[in-house]
């Protein structure tokens, strides 16, 4: 990365900055990679410690940095695209999600917006939890509802709870023939419990995608999946659908 000695522009000199630094990191560094510290990336744009500071804080929110106390500043990995197209069941060969834990309870347990999906359907529910991370860091966490009614065959004898667990849910939800899903995505803040998986700030901000499947005439499962705002994208399949709804979810997408 050369000298770059920014000129009078009517944007704030933060702003500019901030342009010149990221076209810097799409040619000179690597994912990874640290950058020089604060004083001498300063000296080499000609500009105040503060200014920097601000263009690397904006870096930072866009989610092209990351900033840790005793590493330093690291340039981020690409984007996480979170695809409106995908009709396969969780857990399949090509899922990119991990498996971390299983409990079960009854629906009428779950949270009210996952229970009104699931109307007429009683019994137990299992929740698998899982996790998604991209050079090893993590992206999103996802609660999947599945109802036991949908998983009839799942073995009793194996651990009730844990990725052992999760796994046969998964495997045994394959079983279904997926009939198709609508999802709803929408921008929220992350709870107390998403921050830490996230390694992110509570109220820090997400992407909140509710993918909700069908099979046999009915609600087969349902997933609700927390991308990290700063690290995802979403993507559109080939018709590119969308649905802008005011009232509830933000954006449905199909």
């Amino acid at each position: 990365m050369g000298t770059t000695q920014l000129e009078t522009v009517p944007e704030p000199k933060y702003w500019h900055l901030k342009t010149v630094l990221s076209e810097a990191l799409d040619t000179d560094f690597s994912v990874g990679e640290i950058l020089p510290n604060e004083r001498d990336l300063a000296a080499r744009f000609g500009v105040a410690r503060a200014t920097l500071r601000q263009a690397l804080e904006q870096l930072e929110l866009e989610g092209r940095l990351h900033r840790r106390r005793g590493v330093g500043t690291t340039v981020a990995p690409p984007r996480v695209d979170v695809s409106t197209s995908q009709h396969t069941w969780p857990g399949a060969a090509d899922d990119v999600w991990q498996p971390a834990d299983c409990t079960t309870a009854t629906i009428a347990a779950a949270p009210a917006a996952v229970t009104r999906m699931f109307t007429g359907v009683e019994g137990e529910l299992h929740t698998v939890r899982r996790t998604r991370t991209t050079h090893g860091q993590p992206v999103a966490a996802e609660l999947l509802y599945v109802p036991a009614a949908s998983v009839p065959e799942l073995p009793a004898i194996e651990a009730p709870s844990g990725p052992v667990r999760a796994r046969s849910v998964l495997r045994e939800l394959q079983r279904l023939g997926l009939d198709g899903q609508d999802r709803a995505v929408e921008l929220g803040s992350a709870r107390a419990d998403d921050a830490k998986e996230l390694d992110r700030l509570p109220g820090a901000p997400v992407l909140v995608v509710t993918t909700r499947y069908f099979a046999q005439g009915r609600t087969a499962a349902v997933s609700v999946a927390t991308y990290r705002a700063d690290t995802c994208r979403l993507t559109f399949g080939d018709s590119g659908d969308l649905e802008i709804s005011h009232h509830g979810p933000a954006a449905h997408a199909s």
